[in-house]
């Protein structure tokens, strides 16, 4: 257990209150492995029970914990096997029922979201992944808190083109089901290279098949603190900023992991990882963006603005696993546009690309996140700004992803509008040549040299 000492106590007070640090989710990854059935309406009743009885007391725990230390904790959410892996033995000819059964679970349980509507098909497409992708924009439209995710690359395997075209076409037609939501179908969807098995975070957590029946992890996120910890250093090198940033995360991370042993603790279930992602929201002052520019840009998107992110991310992860032998998941900076209000700000005055976006994917913790784009762009488009996405994480070696929303009837310039966590977002621009016979080649982008480590 961790020892707490009083100082520690009264500076995350301070985070707390002044500075928007938060618990931002406690995750149940549950596995429904054992929930597989040939007939799928009894493989639906058996994911329902299985999910309500396992997480009946999640939410009364998190804010039983929340009360008791004072700690915000913001979401509380659950993880499930990625159901084209449950499904895929059943007689369904579609899973929109197994998108359906999970909302019910997660609206009787009082879960903000359930991630694991998913398939991984980094390789190839079993039947199961077939019909889940063809299944995901009815599956997104008719539910309200179901997550959806789809691995279509791993540095191990290369990148599977034949999905990264699917998903532009999935992407296009779940904005157009969602259009009178401002195409939020979207929101719920991510597109995965070498995605992580424990990650707590929406939309794209689920439970890997290499974890246990039930385990708890924690996404901890605390810009702000960072930020302000930045202010007391101004013009200090850069030796003495990653220093700070790394002595602030470790504060950060020891609170996640106090909230995580109390959970774990309380639900009777093992602890599994505190992620570490500087996750922002829409307030003023709870910006990875701002960060960045305190660090001495102008505006997040200039020169410089990829070397800084590298540092932050660096720094945070060096101060997490000093905290904890548990950092898992994501654990780093998100960039997320519609979430950031700096990002917002640098995307409004230009100071921001698409283009600078993914540069700064390959030092950040996730990819292209939460962006919008013109309702007109075609699915090839999509699909080719996903590839490129995917051929960072492969050749890196590194988790990246992308969850992009085509804002029907908009264009350049307009914003689209979420709400909550969620933020707005401004619709940005795509650059205007096709990539149609690129994307229209097919089959498999080789897996780089450097996989080959047997």
């Amino acid at each position: 257990m961790l020892n707490i000492n009083p100082n520690e106590i009264v500076e995350t007070i301070q985070m707390i209150r002044d500075e928007h640090l938060d618990i931002r989710t406690i995750t149940m990854g549950i596995s429904l492995l054992d929930c597989a059935d040939r007939d799928a309406k009894v493989a639906c009743d058996k994911i329902y029970d299985k999910i309500t009885r396992y997480a009946e007391n999640l939410v009364s725990t998190g804010e039983s914990i929340s009360r008791r230390y004072g700690i915000p904790i913001i979401n509380k959410r659950i993880s499930v096997t990625p159901i084209a892996m449950v499904a895929g033995a059943s007689d369904a000819s579609d899973y929109v029922a197994f998108a359906k059964t999970l909302d019910r679970a997660a609206q009787e349980t009082g879960v903000n979201f359930i991630g694991g509507f998913s398939a991984l098909v980094h390789k190839g497409f079993s039947k199961g992944d077939e019909i889940l992708l063809r299944s995901i924009p009815e599956a997104l439209c008719s539910t309200s808190r179901v997550c959806s995710s789809v691995g279509v690359a791993t540095t191990k395997a290369g990148i599977n083109m034949d999905a990264v075209k699917q998903m532009g076409e999935i992407i296009v037609k779940t904005a157009q089901m969602s259009k009178d939501d401002n195409s939020m179908g979207c929101a719920k969807l991510v597109v995965f290279a070498n995605p992580v098995e424990d990650n707590p975070f929406m939309a794209g957590a689920f439970h890997g098949v290499g974890e246990g029946d039930c385990v708890i992890n924690v996404g901890v996120s605390g810009p702000g603190v960072v930020k302000c910890a930045l202010e007391q250093i101004k013009g200090k090198d850069f030796s003495v900023l990653a220093e700070t940033i790394k002595k602030t995360a470790f504060k950060i991370t020891r609170m996640g992991q106090l909230v995580a042993q109390e959970a774990s603790k309380e639900l009777g279930v093992p602890f599994g990882i505190v992620d570490l992602s500087l996750a922002p929201t829409p307030e003023v002052g709870d910006s990875v963006a701002y960060i960045l520019e305190e660090m001495g840009l102008e505006k997040c998107g200039t020169h410089g603005t990829t070397a800084a992110l590298a540092l932050l991310n660096d720094a945070v992860k060096k101060g997490g696993v000093m905290a904890s032998g548990s950092v898992g998941g994501l654990s780093g900076a998100f960039i997320p546009v519609s979430e950031d209000a700096g990002m917002i700000a640098a995307a409004e005055c230009g100071a921001l690309h698409l283009d600078k976006l993914e540069a700064m994917t390959c030092v950040c913790s996730v990819g292209l996140d939460m962006i919008a784009i013109p309702g007109d762009t075609p699915a090839s488009t999509i699909s080719a700004i996903i590839a490129d996405e995917m051929a960072i994480g492969v050749i890196n070696q590194k988790t990246t992803a992308v969850r992009i929303i085509p804002a029907m009837g908009k264009t350049v310039g307009d914003h689209i509008e979420f709400g909550g966590l969620l933020g707005s977002a401004p619709v940005m621009p795509v650059h205007p040549y096709s990539s149609e016979a690129f994307i229209a080649r097919g089959g498999r982008i080789p897996a780089p040299i450097h996989s080959l480590r047997n």
